[in-house]
């Protein structure tokens, strides 16, 4: 598998060369934190083993972290908590995380993510459905971001191995709400997701 690297080549060809990639990990977890990332290449980069990083392994995933962060121009990664989730919402904690993102590059010429408009982003921005195949900022950005997370949880896992946190990563599965409901809300968990709502509220109630 090869992501692309058309929409990134066309604006280089025009002159443009500070093109950042944007994607995040960790939308749909009721636990956990948000991670998004941004990556910008230098004109003209292509690497054969970047790409989705939900189509790659684990092992290749963090080789390519390595290779990401060694050979991009610049790349900035945001951890956002959980309880600024709860407060903006799942949508708008991404947007913001990315518009705040683009604002720490030194260089902008244009923006590209993964299906995320950015209304108050200052550049051309575009927003590319399955990004992270598409383009190879977003398929870097994409591999930082989940590859950061997982670490992420796996450190929760250490903590609180009951949850199994390593195997799941905060999805929601069956196994996970089983033990949600065994051993109750840490403070990690989404409080306006669904699942971890209604646990809040059976605990007021009782």
């Amino acid at each position: 598998m090869e992501t692309a690297n058309q929409y990134e080549k066309q604006w280089w060809q025009e002159g443009r060369h500070a093109i950042i990639g944007l994607d995040e990990a960790g939308r749909g977890p009721i636990a956990g934190p948000l991670v998004v990332a941004a990556v910008m290449f230098p004109p003209n980069y292509h690497h054969e083993g970047i790409y989705d990083s939900k189509k790659i392994s684990e092992k290749k995933r963090k080789e390519m972290f390595q290779v990401i962060i060694k050979e991009a121009s610049e790349y900035h990664i945001a951890i956002i908590p959980p309880r600024t989730i709860d407060e903006l919402n799942i949508y708008r904690a991404t947007q913001k995380a990315m518009e705040d993102l683009v604002e720490q590059f030194r260089f902008k010429d244009g923006v590209l993510t993964d299906a995320m408009p950015l209304p108050h982003c200052p550049f051309e921005v575009i927003s590319l459905v399955k990004g992270d195949q598409k383009s190879v900022s977003i398929a870097a950005a994409s591999i930082l971001a989940k590859v950061t997370r997982d670490g992420i949880m796996r450190a929760y896992d250490v903590l609180y191995p009951q949850y199994g946190f390593a195997k799941h990563k905060g999805y929601p599965t069956t196994a996970h709400i089983e033990a949600l409901h065994q051993y109750g809300v840490l403070d990690i968990y989404r409080h306006s997701y669904g699942p971890v709502k209604e646990m809040d509220q059976l605990q007021f109630i009782l």
